[in-house]
């Protein structure tokens, strides 16, 4: 699987999460996976919440519509988007690393 897919009318990405960084932002693709640093530790879910909202501000999504779909307790992650396309994705992607 790619990094990033569409399925029932919602994006599919595969994630790698970088929990405990000095600031929480997209690092850009790398390896087949989306790397997002966040500065939340991985305990009690607090990297899984920084995680969405990090994603979901750079995307100009709600929270609502950002979900981790598989890989709750792993690094790596499936995470579905509704209310955006993979090529708004790959704009906003284009956007960070030009």
């Amino acid at each position: 699987m790619s990094w990033l897919g569409e399925k029932e009318g919602a994006v599919v990405l595969r994630v790698r999460a970088l929990p405990g960084s000095k600031r929480s932002e997209i690092r850009g693709v790398d390896a087949g996976v989306l790397k997002i640093a966040v500065t939340a530790a991985p305990e009690k879910g607090k990297a899984n919440k920084a995680l969405v909202k990090t994603l979901a501000q750079f995307l100009n999504v709600p929270r609502s519509n950002v979900t981790i779909a598989s890989g709750e307790t792993a690094r790596t992650k499936r995470v579905q988007v509704t209310g955006i396309t993979a090529s708004e994705v790959r704009e906003k992607l284009a956007q960070l690393e030009g």
